[in-house]
C-alpha cells in the first residue's frame, strides 16, 4: 500500500495592518513549527507543509515540503493592501502541481488542508467570491478543508464564507501576538495529531483544533 500524506497549507494575511506585533508573533512561530513537524520523523514522513502569503499579490515562500528536509523557514514581510482572490487562485494552481507531483511520487494524497489566516476584510470584495467558488468547486477533485482563523478587523460573515469546515474569530481577550502564538500551538497540534493517530482500518484524518484560546469558534457558512 502506497504511503499517505496529508498536505498542510499555511496561508497568511502580510497586508500593512500585520506590521509589529501580528507579523512578529508569526515569524517567531514558523521556527517552532519546523522544530516540532521536521523533528518527528513520524510526522514528518506523512505531512508536507506549505507556506503562501499574500497582500494585494500571492507567494509560494515555501514550497510544499517534508520539513525534515528544509534547513530553515521563510519570514513573512508585511506590506501593501487584503485581496483574496489572488491567493485563492494561486492556492487552486499550487495544490493542482502538489497533488500531482505527489501522486507521481507514488503517495496516496489526503484532501489538503488550509488555514488562512487574516486581520482585516478583503479589499476585492465583488471579485473574491467567484476565486473562492473555485477552490471549493465539488468538481474539482483536490478541493481543500479550509480552517480560516480571524483577528483584528475580521469579520465573523466573512470567515463563515472563506471557511468549509471551521472557523475561528479572536474574542479580544488576548492581545494580537498572544492570540497569533495560539493560533500557531493549533496548527502544530494538527499536524501532529494529523500524523500520528491512526483510524481503526490504520488510515489517517485531519485533526481539527476543537478551540482555540483567544478565538470564538464560529460555524462555516452553509451553501
Amino acid at each position: 500500500m502506497s504511503e499517505q500524506v496529508l498536505p498542510f497549507y499555511l496561508v497568511c494575511d502580510e497586508s500593512s495592518s500585520m506590521a509589529g506585533e501580528p507579523i512578529n508573533a508569526i515569524n517567531q512561530s514558523l521556527p517552532e513549527l519546523h522544530q516540532e513537524i521536521g523533528s518527528n520523523p513520524v510526522v514528518a514522513d506523512k505531512t508536507r507543509f506549505c507556506l503562501i502569503s499574500f497582500n494585494h499579490e500571492a507567494q509560494v515562500l515555501l514550497p510544499l515540503s517534508d520539513l525534515s528536509n528544509v534547513t530553515s523557514m521563510p519570514a513573512v514581510t508585511p506590506s501593501g493592501g487584503t485581496d483574496y482572490g489572488t491567493v485563492f487562485d494561486l492556492l487552486r494552481k499550487t495544490i493542482d502541481q502538489d497533488v500531482a507531483r505527489l501522486k507521481t511520487e507514488g503517495h496516496q494524497v489526503l484532501r489538503p488542508a488550509v488555514f488562512f489566516l487574516t486581520d482585516g476584510q478583503p479589499n476585492d470584495t465583488t471579485e473574491w467570491p467567484a476565486a473562492h467558488q473555485r477552490i471549493t468547486d465539488p468538481s474539482w477533485g483536490p478541493r481543500p478543508n479550509i480552517l480560516a482563523f480571524g483577528f483584528g478587523a475580521r469579520d465573523e460573515k466573512t470567515l463563515a464564507q472563506v471557511a468549509t469546515i471551521r472557523a475561528f474569530a479572536s474574542d479580544g481577550s488576548l492581545g494580537p501576538a498572544h492570540a497569533l502564538r495560539e493560533f500557531a500551538q493549533s496548527l502544530i497540534r494538527s499536524i501532529v495529531r494529523s500524523g500520528t493517530t491512526a483510524n481503526a482500518d490504520g488510515s489517517m484524518s485531519l485533526a481539527l483544533p476543537d478551540e482555540v484560546p483567544g478565538f470564538t469558534t464560529i460555524p462555516a457558512d452553509v451553501i
